[in-house]
């Protein structure tokens, strides 16, 4: 393997790794919100935050899943270490299943709280294996190209794609920050390798805490990119006041239609 397409197998690595922490932050950030009404009793809230759960599920932790036995999972397989290490994920995958159809169908607010806890916890565990094992096993492979497995896989990587959870109470919420400029329709070409967090579909009232949230998870010396429909100067204000000057900010596309802004957690000071 050469040393250039070594650099984009660790690059690829390092994307993947980003897109769990991303995927983790907005399962934890559902979880919470579900529990929370629930504890308050509060059932009409308990049902809804159980729909976006489910729905969030549908349309970014099962495709990611599957993408993942289509492109990563057939290639680890085939190495001699690999093989039994896919099993054990597969099976996680059929558990993870199991408990989106069991938050589906159930009738009981608190039964619906006790699933979706028990998905958070074995999606932690599945995401540490894939890290930790599965995407290293793949790297280190002579006879395998991440890069070249994960080309075009957006739900493995995150890139191109918008998040379903999140946080700014911009425009006539109070934020400050002016109001939207512009739709998710907008050119926002990709200009990083890093993972995109696109909050312009999303409510004005979550997308504060959306990116705070994926911030939280985000690993130190690892990046994303915050796609805005504006300039989001009081929600950088937030973040350096949240992390303590710990996340820097390089903005990549200033407007007109479209904000992008490079968000880099730095390493823990040794």
């Amino acid at each position: 393997m050469s040393q250039s397409e070594l650099v984009a197998d660790e690059q690829a690595a390092r994307a993947v790794v980003r897109h769990h922490s991303e995927l983790s932050a907005t399962l934890t950030g559902h979880v919470v919100r579900l529990v929370g009404a629930v504890d308050l009793g509060d059932t009409r809230q308990a049902w809804s935050c159980r729909d976006e759960l489910v729905a969030w599920l549908h349309g970014e932790l099962l495709p990611h899943a599957s993408a993942e036995e289509t492109a990563l999972y057939p290639a680890a397989a085939d190495l001699p270490a690999g093989r039994l290490l896919v099993e054990a994920m597969l099976g996680e995958h059929r558990a993870i299943t199991a408990l989106v159809i069991e938050l589906n169908e159930t009738t009981s607010p608190t039964v619906a709280a006790a699933a979706a806890r028990a998905l958070q916890a074995v999606f932690a565990v599945h995401l540490a294996k894939e890290n930790e094992f599965v995407v290293p096993l793949l790297v280190n492979a002579e006879m395998v190209s991440l890069a070249a497995l994960l080309d075009g896989m957006h739900d493995i990587v995150g890139t191109e794609t918008g998040s379903s959870a999140g946080g700014c109470g911009g425009g006539s919420g109070g934020c400050g920050c002016g109001g939207d400029a512009a739709g998710a329709e907008a050119d926002a070409p990709l200009l990083s390798i890093d993972p995109r967090l696109d909050v312009r579909d999303l409510p004005h009232g979550e997308r504060h805490a959306r990116v705070l949230a994926a911030l939280d998870a985000l690993p130190a010396d690892a990046a994303m990119v915050l796609v805005a429909p504006h300039a989001p100067r009081p929600l950088l204000a937030e973040i350096d006041s949240h992390f303590a000057g710990q996340v820097t900010a390089e903005w990549l596309q200033n407007g007109p239609d479209v904000w992008q802004i490079r968000l880099h957690r730095l390493p823990v000071a040794a």
